[in-house]
């Protein structure tokens, strides 16, 4: 038998299906082979044709690169949802910071129009009522109806007084740390029930689902305005027989519920093609939005109305420095 004149053929298992004719040639070539176990199966031919069917063959196992390994590719997905997660979190501090912003502008300017009403406008009022009451006594007694209806004007002019004290107040007191949003709402309840007359004063009732959180000291101010504005609607024009409140603190948000089983509103009011001059729903929608929340409302005639609020959890309980500020 001449070695010169054997043939050979081979096949790589695992790679290729088919056997590779090498002719006389002793080595076999392949391309970058990917991790995994391969056999390698050898068969030869002698010169008179006869080929060795059993063959010969090779175990053998390519391990992976560290780029190839699955911890390596779990760890490549864990570190780019961590960048993910980091981007969030930094936008997420970016918009805190800018609403926390906005807030601190909100409160300084409440503050200087309470400030420039009491020591400008109010003070003013007060020197007129004054002088007022000086013009009455230097009517003679034959003027008693001009002394009567100026009395009358004066105690008028008394109430505008006392309500712009009440307005410089509330301005105050919308940065006022601490709040307990239930009994707001239920106190605002309460006081209109007592204007309802008789048999037409509806069942109030709030409920509270979730652990109470302090709100952030301008979102409470304008959630209790939502909400009022919603209470007067369902006191006043609904003639609703039942009212509730609910008011769900999660984590990811807070939300506030009104419902009344009134005769429901109009659907040219729902959309702001009604009633011109009549701006409750969109002022409402107007506050929401200033404060980052939404608000829906859902209506049908004779079937009630709900009216929904809905603020992220990180603006409605977001502590900011408003909170600490002081107010003069």
């Amino acid at each position: 038998m001449a070695p010169e004149k054997v043939l050979f053929r081979y096949k790589l298992e695992n790679w290729g299906r088919d056997w590779q004719d090498a002719g006389t040639r002793r080595e076999a070539y392949y391309d970058i082979l990917p991790p995994g176990n391969y056999r390698f199966r050898v068969m030869a031919c002698n010169n008179s044709g006869v080929w060795n069917e059993a063959g010969a063959f090779l175990d053998f196992a390519i391990a992976p690169a560290y780029y190839q390994t699955n911890l390596f590719r779990l760890s490549c997905v864990a570190a780019f949802l961590l960048l993910l997660f980091g981007f969030y979190q930094l936008r997420a501090r970016q918009v805190a910071r800018q609403f926390n912003m906005r807030m601190e502008e909100r409160v300084a300017e409440r503050t200087r129009l309470a400030r420039d009403l009491h020591d400008t406008l109010l003070q003013s009022f007060q020197g007129l009522l004054l002088k007022f009451h000086a013009v009455t006594y230097l009517l003679s007694d034959g003027n008693e109806e001009a002394r009567r209806q100026l009395v009358g004007v004066i105690d008028q002019a008394e109430e505008a007084l006392a309500e712009g004290r009440d307005a410089v107040q509330s301005l105050r007191d919308s940065t006022v740390v601490g709040n307990d949003l239930a009994r707001a709402i239920g106190v605002l309840g309460e006081d209109l029930a007592t204007q309802q007359l008789g048999d037409s004063r509806p069942d109030f009732r709030v409920h509270v689902e979730g652990e109470s959180r302090d709100l952030a000291p301008l979102v409470r101010d304008d959630v209790n305005r939502i909400a009022g504005e919603a209470l007067r609607n369902a006191f006043r024009h609904a003639h609703a027989r039942r009212i509730e409140v609910e008011i769900r603190y999660d984590a990811g948000q807070l939300r506030l519920r009104i419902r009344d089983d009134g005769k429901g509103i109009d659907r040219k009011v729902l959309e702001g093609t009604g009633r011109e001059g009549h701006y409750g729903l969109a002022g409402m929608r107007e506050r929401a939005e200033v404060i980052g929340g939404k608000v829906a409302v859902w209506s049908e005639i004779d079937s009630g109305t709900e009216v929904e609020l809905t603020v992220p959890g990180r603006i409605a309980y977001g502590k900011s420095n408003v909170a600490s500020r002081p107010v003069f």
